[in-house]
């Protein structure tokens, strides 16, 4: 039914006066509502930074309270009780461990370059032992320098320590010689065997084996891998080409496997052995408590 002059103006009237009585701006709730949205934005962000962080920059952090978050050390692997080696509780003090090793051999050789570096990562804490000082080229014979450097430095620390180790073979990105592919097929099944190698030496010296992880990387996990992603965390090293480039959404040329071996002392440096002290979450399941 339609409606007569008289009910169109009061109809007219009406909304005119209900228009007017809306207050200009955004609703008093809005302003609580987005108070707190920001505060579980901002508790997210935390749990997300809490979750990447360096777990041996978070027990330096720790150790100057005395506390250790190191996993404990389980009964077929500590150190021994008369005090043969002294307990490494945490990943922290491996690390200030493995730096005042590095520091006495500048002091013996200040014009050479230490046979080892360290880094740190989330996996835990990485020993880097230089190809060269270790394996003949193309073999996987252990060389007796990288016996004496297990020998007197890292299997005494893994004895003294809680952690699970990780030992991986890498290698450079230069192909197999064919004369070695009877024994090797690809720098694939050469990572492997030096690692392997190594496993068997340091289960002959008495690491119990379930402590002992062996791996091998081929050429596809370079030295300074871990720089690369520090420097540009949103990139997935997952995605390391072997000589395509890719450039991030800000005009960054990222690396490749190439690049990071293009000079001679690069490739010395990938052709290595690469001990990893690994931070509790990436024990295996055989040897978690």
């Amino acid at each position: 039914m339609a409606m007569t002059a008289g009910e169109k103006k009061a109809w007219s009237k009406g909304f005119e006066e209900g228009v007017n009585s809306v207050e200009e701006g955004l609703p008093g709730w809005f302003g609580t509502f987005a108070d707190m949205m920001t505060l579980l934005f901002a508790f997210f962000v935390l749990l997300a930074a809490i979750s990447t962080m360096d777990p041996v920059k978070l027990q330096e952090m720790a150790n100057s309270e005395g506390k250790s978050l190191g996993s404990k050390i389980k009964a077929d692997g500590k150190a021994e009780e008369e005090g043969e080696f002294e307990p490494i509780k945490n990943l922290a003090a491996m690390k200030k461990e493995m730096e005042e090793i590095i520091e006495e051999m500048k002091k013996e050789n200040p014009k050479g370059d230490p046979p080892i570096d360290i880094q740190t990562s989330s996996k835990g804490l990485i020993v880097n032992i230089k190809g060269d000082y270790s394996f003949p080229q193309g073999k996987a014979v252990m060389k007796e320098e990288l016996e004496g450097l297990l020998d007197e430095e890292i299997i005494p620390k893994i004895m003294a320590s809680p952690f699970q180790v990780e030992v991986a073979g890498h290698t450079d990105s230069d192909k197999m010689p064919k004369k070695w592919r009877k024994r090797y097929a690809s720098n694939w099944e050469l990572s492997a065997a030096r690692g392997a190698s190594v496993v068997r030496y340091m289960i002959d010296k008495g690491i119990p084996a379930p402590r002992l992880l062996a791996a091998g990387y081929g050429a596809w996990a370079p030295h300074g891998l871990d720089s690369v992603k520090k420097a540009n965390p949103t990139w997935n090293p997952l995605s390391l080409t072997w000589e395509e480039e890719i450039k991030t959404s800000t005009g960054i040329v990222l690396p490749t496997v190439v690049t990071l071996n293009a000079s001679s002392k690069l490739k010395a440096k990938n052709r290595r052995i690469q001990i990893t002290f690994l931070n509790p979450p990436h024990h295996g399941d055989s040897y978690k408590d």
